[in-house]
């Protein structure tokens, strides 16, 4: 279900998510007066870039105190953003030459204009289809059947758990969405952008479902409002920092780990009614190539997340074995493997 893509690809895909991450700190305050500040929140240090603006001290999230981050505050001091910038994308085209997957434009269009209003940075996810193409630059494969998509999909975590980001950091998604006059119109209480002349372009913003049920969550942070999806949790306790690659550049988004990501299409496939049951077999198929990968490279991975799933409660345990009696049905080779995995880790 997948082939390794080209030594060269995979490291210059690592030179683009390295340099991204640079011209993603450089962007916007590069070029402006200030300075790095932290902040000590619940235990843990946050570092920020503050100036001052028209409205006052403005603070630009940078990212938890970590080695990477570090880095990134040191290396700031020497370079700019536009040669940042330049670098990028001569990074991003040879990586495209080479066989790296590149987002389509109208779609980069979105999701760079996102990035800039620092929408990943406080702690936005792209999942769904875009995800998982996305992971062939991070796992360093090219999948058989990658399928295609005409929507973007986003989570966030609101209030419900605790990521590796600022809980204060806040930015407007709803303000970028109207910037770039592409005519998306929100509905679904705010869940949902449509965009009239093109109806399968939906940008659709996700959370995980609580106890208040199915009803839409304001996310002060994102300025949005999201629908709460059960078992969507899965996807957002360890995301994992990925560049996305467009014709002109590249941008950081964040991802759900691609073996949870895995398990989410399993659950999710089983939760499938109605319309949305045409979808099924896209699920399935998705889970099917990254077991695939798992089992071939790195079984311990896809196994412990079965595990853990399975040690979530009976309603997890039982959406999992509907997803994964889907598999064996639609990929009997990879249920099997999974299984033989699963049975030499026990």
């Amino acid at each position: 279900m997948f082939v390794d893509n080209s030594l060269a690809a995979q490291a210059a895909y690592s030179s683009v998510l390295s340099a991204a991450r640079m011209a993603q700190l450089n962007r916007s305050p590069a070029d402006l007066p200030g300075g790095f500040a932290s902040k000590l929140i619940h235990g843990r240090r946050y570092h920020y870039y503050q100036r001052k603006g028209p409205a006052g001290l403005e603070q630009i999230y940078v990212g938890p105190d970590d080695e990477a981050t570090r880095a990134l505050i040191e290396a700031a001091h020497d370079e700019t953003a536009v040669a940042n910038q330049a670098h990028l994308r001569k990074l991003s085209n040879a990586a495209a030459a080479l066989g790296c997957y590149t987002v389509a434009p109208k779609h980069f269009r979105v999701l760079k204009r996102l990035a800039d209003h620092g929408v990943f940075s406080a702690g936005a996810l792209v999942v769904g289809t875009h995800a998982f193409l996305a992971y062939q630059n991070v796992l360093g494969v090219l999948w058989g059947d990658p399928g295609q998509t005409v929507d973007l999909d986003f989570a966030h975590a609101g209030r419900n758990l605790s990521l590796a980001v600022a809980p204060d950091a806040r930015v407007d998604a709803h303000s970028a969405i109207e910037s770039l006059q592409m005519g998306f119109v929100p509905v679904n209480s705010g869940t949902r952008y449509v965009k009239p002349d093109e109806p399968d372009f939906d940008l659709d913003w996700l959370t995980s479902r609580t106890r208040t049920g199915d009803a839409p969550v304001e996310c002060r942070a994102l300025n949005v409002t999201l629908q709460p999806l059960r078992f969507m949790e899965l996807a957002l306790e360890a995301p994992i920092p990925a560049a996305l690659l467009g014709s002109t550049s590249a941008i950081v988004v964040n991802l759900p780990a691609p073996a949870t990501y895995a398990m989410g299409k399993l659950l999710v496939a089983a939760e499938r009614t109605g319309d949305s049951r045409s979808k099924t077999k896209k699920d399935i198929a998705q889970a099917a190539a990254l077991i695939d990968y798992f089992v071939q490279r790195d079984p311990d991975t896809i196994v412990e997340m079965v595990t853990s799933t399975r040690a979530r409660g009976p309603a997890w345990r039982k959406a999992l074995d509907i997803g994964l009696d889907a598999l064996n049905r639609a990929w009997p080779r990879v249920g099997e493997s999974l299984t033989t995995a699963t049975e030499q880790g026990m």
